[in-house]
C-alpha cells in the first residue's frame, strides 16, 4: 500500500517513531536551521574558473578569503565589466551569503559586483536584492571582509561573480567566500509525453501541495487534482504564467474557471517554487516570493483530493480542459501534506501509475542566450550567408518587451543598398533600402513584444524572399533575388560612430534576448565570441525581467512595460500617479466643501489610497457638509394586509459598499437616518401583553432587534411620545398603538451610529381593516473628524510620536500647515539607513527627502509667495517605485524619478515624529492639520492632549478660507472649521453663492417696509421731524439680475415719506432707465443707458452705485456709464422697497404710476439694496417687513444656463397645498395626474379675485398726498455711509401700535 495514503497501522507507528527520533536528534544538535558553513575554502583548484588572469599567480584558485597564496587573490588581465570569477560547488547547494575581500597587500578591490547562479554552468541567473536590479556593495579596502546575506537562500551548483566597479586607483582584485549548506532534493523529469498518477487517501485531511518546477516550454499542465463532487483543481502553465483553474463536472465542455493567474517567464529554465494551500474558505497560491489568496466555493472548504496527476491528466473520466497539454520539464520536491510523492513514485508503489518515460534526474538542455541590455548593445558577426535556393539562410529566437528594435542589418553587394530586419509596432518587418528609398518591404506577425520567445526564419532563393514568425506563413516576395551581404552582419544595433564600419540604424536598438541563432544552417557559438565584436552584451543569460509581475500598479491600473521601465494606465480607476496610488477624489464632503464646491454628486474616496473604491455620493452643502447615501427605496411605501403573511420584512440596499459605510460612520461627527411609520388602525405593540409587532435591525449586529422609535433610547421599545407624555393616548407609549381610525404616525430620527444604517424592517401590525406605510430616509452624515484634526506646536523642542510608518513600496503623505516661522521639520521617520522627511526649508520652499538604500533623494517645491504667512497651506508627497513627487498648494509639482536599477523598499524602524525630529532639532512652530499617511488619518489631537508643548486643535480658519464666502458673505470662526454668514447678502447657500431667483407675473408684488409712520394722538405736539424716523442716504449700492421680454417694465421702486423716490425701469425701447427724484419741488432726473435691447429674454446683470451726486451704472460686462445729479444729493426717510407691481395710488408721478400698475412679467434675481435683500426676505425669511401679493414662485430663472426660465420653475412655491379628505393621510408612491388641473383652476380663481379687488380699491380709495416741509430736510443729519442709517425715535412719541425695525 502507498505509504502515507493507505499505510498499515504498524508501518504508520514505525514511521512516526523514526520521524520523532530524527527530530529529537536534530533539535539536540541545535543546528537544524543553521546554514552558514563556508563552502569555498576547501574546494579543489578545478572548481575555479575565470574570464582571464593577470598572471599565473593571479589565477582564480587564489581567490579565497583570508588566504595569501600566489599574488594574494584573483586579478583579470584587463579590468573591465566583461570579467568574471566562477566557482563550482560540486553539487546543488543552498547558498545563504557571500563575502568579498580585496587582493592581499594591494590597492585592488571591488566596490560593487553582481552575483550569477546556475545549475549547469550555463543559463546564468542574476541574483536581485529586494526586487531591485542594482549591484551589491563591495569593499572599501583590500583587507576588510564584507559579507552580503541573501534575502532568500538560493539553490545552485555554480556561482559567478561579475565585477561592476573597483578601486579607481587600482584594478580588479578579489578573494571570495560563499556560505550555505547541503541541499537534498528528489527530482522527476517529464519529456512532454509522460505523467504520474497518484491515488490518495480519501480521508479528510488538510491540503498543501508544494513543488519546484523548471521548464523551457511556456505551456503545459503541471498537476491536476480530482475529488468528490466532480470538482477538480488544475495548475497549468500558459504563456509562461501559472494558472489555478477550478472546474466542476469532469465531462463538461467548459474549460473551467481561472481562479488565479500568477508568475511570469516561468519558462526560463530556472527553478520556481510553487505552493498551493487550502486555508478555511481560501486557496493560497505562492509562486516564488509572491502570494495570492482567492475565495473558493463553500463545497471546496472540506474537499479532499482522490486523484493527483502530474505532467498530464490520467483521469478515468472523460476530461476536457484547454490546459491539458503535457508538461515538459522537471519537478522537484513534490509533496502532498508533507508526503514526498517523488520518493513514493521511485519505489514503484501500486497506488502510483507512471505513464511514459519519467526519469528521476533533471535533463538540462543547453540553449545559450545573449542579452542586449541597452542602447549601446550590438553583436557583429562575419557576413558569409550564401544559402542555396529554398534553404533557410537565417534563423533565430528572440524575446522582448519593446515594440521597436533592430534585429539585423548589413550592407548588400549592390552599392548603397542596405538590408534591415527589425520590429515596428510589435510586427516583424524587412526592408531593403537604396539611398533612402525603400525597394522592398515585408511585414508579418503581431504582438511580438509580449515577452515570449518568438522564432524568426529568413529564407531566400533565386526567385523569392520570405520571412516568417513562429512557423506561420509569413510574408513572401517573388523575384527578389538573394540578399548577399557586403561585409559583416550587425545584430541588435550598430557600433559607436567613428569605427571602421558602415553600419547604419535608423531604428531603435534592440533590447531583449536572442538564442538559437543559425547562419547558413550553422549555429552561432555565443560562448566564444571574438573580443571587440560586441558591446553591452550579457552572454549565456537571458536577463529579461517582467516588471508587471507582480504589478506595481494599484487599484486596477493596467501595467504595460518596455525593456527598461513599466507604465501604469490609471484611466477610469479613480486614482493617479505613476502607480495609480493616490486617489483623485476627496475623502469626505467636508473636504469638497472647503474647496468651495457647491452641492452635487461627487466621488468620495473614504480611505484615500486604501483599498476601498471611490463611490458616487450626494454632498448637500449647507452650513454643514452632509453626505447623503441613498438606498433602493427612500419613498413612502404602503403596506397592505396579506392573509398569507402576517409579518412583512423589507430589506434596504445602499448605494455604498459595507466597508465604505463603516468608514463613513466612523469618520463622521454625526450621522442620522429618518424612519417613519404611518398608521391607521395599525399598531406597533400587541394590545394585551405589549408584545412588539414591528421592529428594525441594526447594521453592526445584523441579528440584533432594535425596538426604539422616534429618538427613544435603544432597547426600551418606546416611541418618543412616551417619555414626553404627549402620545395620542396618554396610557400608551406610541401614537400608532392608539389604534385610531384616523391616520397618525410615529417617526424616528435615528442617531446612534452603532445601529446605522438601517438594513431591514420587520412589520407585522397590519390586519384586516388596517393600513400602514413606512419610509426610511437616506443615511445622512456630516463632519469629518480627520479633516479638522489638528495640533499646535508652540515649542521648537516639542513633537508628537506615532508608530513606525509602513510605506515600503508606496507612501503618500498629505497634511495642511500654517506657521509664521521660516523653517521646521513637519515629519520624520528613520530606519537603520533609510529615512523619510518633509520640512519647510525656507519661507519659500518645502523639501521632501528620503533614502531607500540608493542614497538620499530630494524633491523641492519653490513657491512665489511666502509660506510662513500664518495661513493654511497643503502639502502632498508621494514616493513609489517609479518616482517621488511633491505638491504644495496649487504651485507646479516637482517630480524626481527613482533610479532604474536601485533598491525599492523603504525600510523604517523608528517611531514616526511629527512636528520635530528625534534629535529635537529644527522643530516646527505652528499648526499641522489633517495628517494622512496612505489614506489613514493620524489623531493628532488625541496625542497632543497628553504631550507637553503641543496643544490640540488650531484656531483661526477664516484667514485662509474667508475667500470662499462670496457676495458679501461673512466668514464666522468655528472650533472645527468655519461657516459663511449670508445675512447681509442677497445670496444663500454654504458660501452665499446660490442666487435667489423668482418668476414674477403681472400681478406679483413684493414690498419690503423699512419704517412706518407713527399714529399721533390729538394732544400730541411733536414736530414732523420727530414723528418720522431719521434715515438719510447720500449713496446707494444696488445690484440685481433680470430676464424679461416686457417693455416698458418697472423693475424696482423705492419710495420715501417726502414724495422722493428712485425707480429702475426698462423703457419702451428696451433700454434701462434710472429715475431719481430727491427734491419734492423739482422734477425727477432721468438717466438712460446706452445699452440696447435688454428685453430680449436673456439674463442681464445691473450694478448701480451712487456717491452723493455721482451715479454710475454697469450692465453685464459693458463699460460703466456715469451721470451727475443736479437737484439734490440726499434720499430721505425711505419708506419701502417694491419689486413688481405697484398700485397707482402709491406712486406720486402719474406717468410712472401707470407704468407701475402694469406690473412686471419675467425673472428677478439677487436683488440687493444697501445689503437689504427684499427678494430673499420674501422667499426665505418672510416676516412683518415683507408683504407679498400675487403669485410668486422661486425658480432657477436667474441661472445663466436657464434660457427658458418659465419651464424650469419647479422648486418650491408659496401657494398652499390642496386639502385632502384626511389631513394625516400620507401620499404613498404616487403622483396625482389631476393635480396640475386643480392647481390651474385655483390659480385662475385667485387671479380673478385679486383683479376685482384691485379695481374696487382703485375706484373707492382717494389718493393721499403727503407734503414735505422744506425745513425738515435741512435738519437731517449728513450721512455718507452707503448702508441704511436709522435711529429710533423717543418711545414716548408713539402709541401702543408703534413698530420699529432695525436693519
Amino acid at each position: 500500500m502507498l505509504r502515507g495514503f493507505n499505510m498499515p497501522l504498524r508501518n504508520t507507528r514505525l514511521s512516526g517513531i523514526v520521524l520523532l527520533i530524527s527530530s529529537l536528534l536534530l533539535s539536540s544538535r541545535g543546528t537544524a536551521d543553521i546554514c552558514d558553513s563556508p563552502l569555498v575554502s576547501n574546494l579543489p583548484h578545478s572548481s575555479f574558473r575565470s574570464s582571464s588572469q593577470l598572471s599565473s599567480s593571479h589565477g582564480p584558485v587564489y581567490a579565497k578569503v583570508n588566504r595569501r597564496e600566489g599574488a594574494g587573490g584573483w586579478s583579470p588581465l584587463i579590468s573591465d565589466r566583461y570579467q568574471w570569477l566562477e566557482v563550482d560547488l560540486g553539487a546543488r547547494t543552498r547558498i545563504t551569503a557571500a563575502a568579498t575581500q580585496g587582493r592581499y597587500g594591494s590597492s585592488d578591490w571591488l566596490t560593487a559586483y553582481l552575483l550569477m547562479f546556475s545549475d549547469t554552468g550555463h543559463n546564468w541567473r542574476q541574483h536581485r536584492q529586494e526586487d531591485s536590479f542594482g549591484a551589491l556593495p563591495g569593499n572599501s579596502n583590500a583587507d576588510t571582509v564584507v559579507q552580503y546575506k541573501l534575502d532568500q537562500p538560493v539553490v545552485a551548483r555554480f556561482l559567478r561573480l561579475i565585477p561592476v566597479a573597483w578601486n579607481p586607483t587600482g584594478r580588479i582584485g578579489l578573494r571570495l567566500e560563499i556560505y550555505g549548506c547541503h541541499y537534498a532534493s528528489d527530482v522527476a523529469n517529464f519529456d512532454g509525453s509522460s505523467s504520474v498518477l497518484y491515488r490518495l487517501n480519501a480521508r479528510p485531511s488538510p491540503m498543501a501541495i508544494s513543488l519546484n518546477l523548471k521548464t523551457l516550454k511556456n505551456s503545459g499542465m503541471v498537476l491536476h487534482a480530482e475529488g468528490k463532487g466532480d470538482h477538480s483543481l488544475t495548475l497549468a502553465l500558459e504563456n509562461g504564467k501559472l494558472l489555478l483553474v477550478h472546474q466542476q463536472g469532469l465531462s463538461s465542455s467548459s474549460g473551467g474557471y481561472v481562479l488565479v493567474k500568477m508568475g511570469s517567464l516561468l519558462d526560463d529554465q530556472h527553478w520556481h517554487h510553487v505552493k498551493l494551500e487550502r486555508i478555511g474558505t481560501y486557496l493560497k497560491l505562492t509562486v516564488d516570493k509572491n502570494t495570492q489568496q482567492v475565495v473558493i466555493p463553500a463545497e471546496l472548504s472540506h474537499w479532499n483530493i482522490h486523484l493527483l496527476s502530474v505532467g498530464a491528466v490520467q483521469s478515468p473520466a472523460h476530461w476536457r480542459n484547454p490546459y491539458n497539454k503535457h508538461f515538459h520539464g522537471c519537478v522537484e520536491n513534490l509533496s502532498y501534506n508533507d508526503i514526498n510523492l517523488i520518493d513514493v513514485a521511485k519505489n514503484n508503489n501500486p497506488q502510483v501509475t507512471v505513464v511514459g518515460n519519467v526519469t528521476f534526474s533533471c535533463a538540462e538542455p543547453v540553449a545559450v542566450a545573449v542579452t542586449f541590455t541597452d542602447s549601446q548593445s550590438f553583436l557583429q558577426l562575419p557576413g558569409h550567408t550564401t544559402g542555396s535556393s529554398g534553404l533557410v539562410i537565417l534563423a533565430l529566437q528572440f524575446r522582448t518587451w519593446n515594440e521597436e528594435g533592430l534585429l539585423l542589418t548589413f550592407n548588400l553587394l549592390q552599392q548603397h543598398r542596405i538590408f534591415w530586419l527589425y520590429l515596428s509596432e510589435a510586427r516583424l518587418c524587412l526592408q531593403i533600402n537604396d539611398t533612402g528609398r525603400a525597394l522592398l518591404e515585408l511585414s508579418t506577425g503581431s504582438g511580438l513584444n509580449d515577452g515570449q520567445w518568438h522564432s524568426v526564419e529568413l529564407s531566400c532563393g533565386q526567385d523569392h524572399l520570405s520571412i516568417s514568425v513562429d512557423k506561420d506563413e509569413g510574408a513572401t516576395v517573388n523575384n527578389a533575388g538573394v540578399p548577399h551581404p557586403d561585409g559583416p552582419l550587425f545584430f541588435g544595433g550598430c557600433p559607436p560612430l567613428g569605427g571602421n564600419h558602415t553600419c547604419r540604424n535608423p531604428f531603435r536598438v534592440f533590447q531583449g534576448c536572442m538564442r538559437l541563432l543559425t547562419l547558413d544552417e550553422q549555429p552561432v557559438d555565443f560562448i566564444n565570441l571574438l573580443p571587440g565584436k560586441y558591446s553591452h552584451l550579457q552572454i549565456d543569460t537571458c536577463d529579461i525581467i517582467d516588471r508587471c509581475s507582480p504589478s506595481h500598479c494599484e487599484h486596477g491600473g493596467k501595467c504595460t512595460q518596455s525593456w527598461s521601465a513599466f507604465h501604469c494606465e490609471c484611466s477610469n480607476t479613480g486614482y493617479r500617479g505613476a502607480t495609480c496610488h493616490s486617489s483623485r477624489y476627496e475623502q469626505s464632503c467636508e473636504a469638497y466643501k472647503h474647496k468651495g464646491i457647491a452641492s452635487g454628486h461627487y466621488y468620495v474616496d473614504v480611505d484615500g489610497s486604501g483599498p476601498i473604491k471611490p463611490q458616487l455620493i450626494y454632498c448637500n452643502m449647507t452650513d454643514r457638509a452632509w453626505m447623503v447615501i441613498d438606498h433602493n427605496n427612500t419613498e413612502l411605501t404602503a403596506l397592505h394586509p396579506s392573509p398569507e403573511r402576517r409579518q412583512q420584512e423589507v430589506h434596504f440596499h445602499y448605494a455604498s459598499e459595507e466597508e465604505e459605510l463603516a468608514v463613513i460612520l466612523s469618520q463622521s461627527e454625526h450621522c442620522e437616518q429618518e424612519l417613519y411609520y404611518h398608521c391607521r388602525k395599525s399598531r406597533l405593540h400587541h394590545k394585551p401583553d405589549g408584545a412588539l409587532l414591528s421592529w428594525w435591525l441594526g447594521e453592526q449586529d445584523p441579528g440584533q432587534v432594535q425596538t426604539h422609535w422616534d429618538g427613544a433610547l435603544p432597547g426600551n421599545g418606546l416611541c418618543s411620545c412616551g417619555p414626553h407624555n404627549n402620545c395620542l393616548n396618554s396610557n400608551l407609549q406610541c401614537n400608532c398603538d392608539a389604534d385610531n381610525d384616523q391616520w397618525t404616525k410615529d417617526s424616528s430620527l435615528l442617531t446612534l451610529k452603532e445601529t446605522l444604517p438601517l438594513p431591514s424592517l420587520v412589520l407585522s401590525g397590519i390586519g384586516p381593516g388596517s393600513e400602514a406605510a413606512y419610509k426610511v430616509g437616506p443615511l445622512r452624515c456630516h463632519g469629518d473628524k480627520g479633516f479638522w484634526n489638528a495640533a499646535l506646536f508652540d515649542k521648537e523642542t516639542s513633537y508628537l510620536h506615532f508608530p513606525t510608518f509602513h510605506g515600503e513600496l508606496n507612501a503618500d503623505i498629505f497634511f495642511l500647515f500654517k506657521t509664521s516661522s521660516s523653517s521646521g521639520v513637519f515629519l520624520e521617520n528613520l530606519g537603520i539607513k533609510d529615512f523619510i522627511r518633509i520640512e519647510l526649508s525656507s519661507p519659500f520652499e518645502v523639501l521632501f527627502s528620503f533614502d531607500v538604500g540608493n542614497g538620499p533623494l530630494e524633491v523641492r517645491v519653490t513657491t512665489s509667495v511666502p509660506l510662513n504667512n500664518n495661513r493654511w497651506h497643503s502639502v502632498r508627497a508621494e514616493r513609489n517605485v517609479k518616482e517621488a513627487s511633491l505638491h504644495v498648494d496649487d504651485f507646479p509639482a516637482a517630480t524626481q524619478e527613482a533610479p532604474s536599477d536601485g533598491q525599492i523598499h523603504l525600510q523604517l524602524n523608528s517611531q514616526l515624529f511629527i512636528g520635530g525630529t528625534a534629535s529635537r532639532q529644527k522643530g516646527f512652530l505652528g499648526c499641522i492639520r489633517s495628517l494622512q499617511l496612505n489614506g489613514v488619518t493620524l489623531n493628532l489631537e488625541e496625542r497632543a492632549r497628553i504631550t507637553p508643548g503641543v496643544q490640540p486643535g488650531c484656531p483661526g480658519h477664516c484667514s485662509s478660507y474667508e475667500f470662499l464666502c462670496q457676495n458679501q458673505g461673512r466668514c464666522v470662526e468655528r472650533h472645527s472649521g468655519f461657516s459663511c454668514d449670508c445675512s447681509q447678502s442677497s445670496y444663500t447657500g454654504a458660501f452665499c453663492h446660490e442666487e435667489i431667483s423668482a418668476t414674477f407675473m403681472s400681478t406679483t408684488s413684493i414690498r419690503y417696509t423699512l419704517m412706518e409712520p407713527y399714529e399721533l394722538s390729538p394732544n400730541h405736539s411733536s414736530s414732523p421731524s420727530s414723528i418720522i424716523s431719521d434715515m438719510t442716504l447720500r449713496g446707494e449700492n444696488i445690484t440685481l439680475k433680470f430676464r424679461t421680454r416686457q417693455t416698458p417694465a418697472l423693475l424696482l421702486y423705492i419710495d420715501s415719506f417726502y414724495r422722493e423716490y428712485f425707480a429702475l425701469l426698462i423703457s419702451k425701447h428696451g433700454e434701462l432707465e434710472l429715475r431719481y427724484k430727491l427734491h419734492s419741488s423739482r422734477d425727477a432726473e432721468v438717466f438712460g443707458s446706452n445699452v440696447m435691447n435688454l428685453a430680449d429674454g436673456r439674463l442681464h446683470t445691473v450694478a448701480i452705485k451712487r456717491r452723493a451726486e455721482y451715479v454710475s451704472i454697469q450692465i453685464d460686462k459693458n463699460d460703466r456709464e456715469s451721470f451727475i445729479l443736479t437737484t439734490d444729493e440726499e434720499f430721505n426717510s425711505i419708506k419701502w422697497i417694491n419689486l413688481g407691481r405697484v398700485l397707482e395710488a402709491d406712486v406720486a408721478d402719474m406717468e410712472l404710476a401707470r407704468l407701475a400698475s402694469l406690473g412686471f412679467t419675467g425673472c428677478l434675481s439677487a436683488v440687493d439694496f444697501n445689503s437689504i435683500s427684499p427678494l430673499k426676505a420674501a422667499l426665505l425669511q418672510p416676516d412683518s417687513h415683507v408683504t407679498v401679493t400675487g403669485p410668486l414662485t422661486q425658480s432657477s430663472c436667474g441661472s445663466p444656463f436657464s434660457d427658458n426660465p418659465q419651464s424650469s420653475e419647479t422648486t418650491h412655491s408659496l401657494s398652499d397645498p390642496p386639502a385632502s379628505l384626511d389631513p394625516g393621510q400620507p401620499l404613498v408612491n404616487t403622483m396625482r395626474s389631476d393635480s396640475a388641473l386643480i392647481g390651474g383652476v385655483i390659480a385662475l380663481v385667485v387671479f380673478v379675485t385679486i383683479s376685482v379687488l384691485a379695481i374696487i380699491t382703485r375706484i373707492t380709495c382717494s389718493r393721499r398726498e403727503t407734503y414735505r416741509n422744506p425745513d425738515i430736510k435741512a435738519a437731517q443729519p449728513d450721512v455718507t455711509d452707503v448702508h441704511l442709517s436709522h435711529e429710533p425715535n423717543d418711545q414716548s412719541a408713539g402709541n401702543a401700535n408703534q413698530k420699529e425695525f432695525f436693519i
